[in-house]
């Protein structure tokens, strides 16, 4: 069985560097004029009852002319390059970034094609492995959808431009489309610029190295205005830890301000004395403090269930943030993670920049994750579960969180061919607390929140 996917991936790896060589160096024309070449030469074959044989001679000459005069042979440019990339992209949203070139070279240059170059895609051989195994137990033969025939392993697709005419030492502007296809990093490793043969059909490439780096975000949900479970509570040295978020009971000293300080705090006539501003410091904080817990825990290597988790995950984020609270991001990778977000702490930026490295663990057990939060439980004013399945150790574990007196809404991603209601388990008494959020209908089923 090895080794026969070791000739699979060999071919895979053959056919889909022939697929890219041949979509960079033929023009639509000129995979027009290929694919009918193909097909004049298996007419060719049986002259006698078939006409196309005719079609092939006049094929090859044309696409003999075209690998001529569209070789390398004399196209050499030279450009100066600036790529202005943003620092951030989101799933699913199309980006446009700037492309400046200008021509260093003596003469004019016109008729040129901009193309991107990101880095390969394509995984080594225990990745692609994985996921063919894994597809081959949950995809069903014969069912010919677009999920099927999508690549998991594609980060973006770049539309590629038409240079206009630029004389010497002239500079232009051109407007790159991106559309992200996953979160996580996508890496450019240069630039071609392509010219086309006379017949429009091959191009002669030249590549300049020009590596950046883009981050991609999971894509975010709108979310209607709802109230997140939790009161204010009291928080053990509560003023360095929430960063001054909340109310305030005893008064203690006075400190130099500190950016995020609430205005109410300042100290007027210190201020006037030492021309510099002093707050009043506090003893006791209440305030709200979250527990986004994400559940991370399937053995499928590239999972729909799994990214809609993370792009729900990613839409509560942005929700706590804007309110006067901390949120505590809870999840586990090759170890359990906690990171704690809220003003004067980090910033929802920072929350989903984290969110967009996350990837399935397939090395811990469900425990790890539970140890984690019941740690968090005294501490938190509420929770807010996504999770992968709703089994029996899921539903003990939210059992004890509700036992602790955390109140909590539960979030369960099912594929799309799941449909059964969800048995309420612990969360029986407050079953509104307790929603199936379904792959492509999690954007209608959330705005139901309100």
């Amino acid at each position: 069985m090895n080794l026969f996917l070791r000739l699979l991936y060999v071919g895979y790896r053959a056919y889909t560097g022939i697929t890219y060589w041949t979509r960079r160096r033929f023009t639509v024309v000129g995979q027009a004029v290929l694919g009918a070449t193909v097909v004049a030469l298996f007419a060719s074959t049986d002259a006698d009852n078939a006409v196309g044989y005719q079609a092939f001679t006049p094929l090859v000459v044309a696409m003999g002319s075209a690998l001529l005069f569209g070789s390398r042979l004399g196209f050499r440019p030279r450009f100066a390059v600036e790529r202005r990339l943003p620092r951030l992209a989101t799933v699913g949203q199309p980006l446009t970034y700037r492309v400046r070139l200008k021509n260093l070279a003596a003469h004019r240059e016109a008729g040129l094609t901009l193309i991107e170059d990101l880095a390969d895609p394509r995984p080594d051989f225990p990745e692609w492995r994985d996921y063919k195994l894994d597809e081959d137990k949950h995809v069903r033969p014969f069912r010919f959808d677009r999920q099927r025939f999508r690549s998991p392993f594609q980060h973006a697709t770049l539309r590629e431009c038409e240079v206009p005419a630029i004389n010497p030492q002239e500079e232009r502007e051109l407007e790159v489309v991106l559309h992200p296809l996953r979160r996580g990093l996508i890496r450019f490793e240069g630039c071609t610029l392509g010219r086309a043969d006379p017949l429009g059909i091959f191009r002669a490439l030249q590549r300049q190295s020009l590596p950046q780096s883009l981050l991609v975000l999971p894509r975010r949900y709108a979310l209607p205005p709802v109230a997140l479970p939790g009161t204010r509570q009291y928080q053990q040295g509560g003023v360095a830890l929430a960063s001054h978020i909340g109310q305030s009971d005893e008064f203690v000293a006075l400190r130099d301000y500190q950016r995020g300080d609430p205005l109410r705090h300042i100290h007027w006539r210190s201020w006037a004395k030492v021309d510099r501003p002093i707050v009043k410091e506090f003893e006791d904080e209440f305030f709200v403090r979250h527990a986004l817990i994400l559940d991370t825990f399937t053995p499928r290597p590239h999972s729909d269930v799994f990214e809609e988790a993370v792009s729900v995950a990613a839409s509560f984020a942005c929700t706590a943030l804007t309110q006067e609270s901390l949120l505590d991001l809870l999840f586990v990778g090759a170890e359990a993670y906690s990171f704690t977000a809220g003003r004067g702490l980090a910033h929802a930026d920072q929350m989903l920049e984290i969110l967009a490295a996350v990837q399935p663990c397939r090395t811990q057990t469900f425990t790890q994750l539970e140890q984690l939060v019941l740690g968090h439980v005294s501490v938190v004013s509420g929770g807010i579960c996504v999770l992968l399945a709703w089994d029996e150790t899921r539903q003990k574990f939210v059992g004890k969180l509700r036992a602790l007196g955390l109140p909590v809404w539960v979030f369960v991603i099912r594929p799309a061919q799941e449909v059964a209601p969800l048995d309420p388990g612990p969360m029986r008494d407050a079953p509104e607390c307790l929603r199936a959020l379904t792959v492509g209908q999690v954007q209608a089923q959330l705005a139901g929140l309100a």
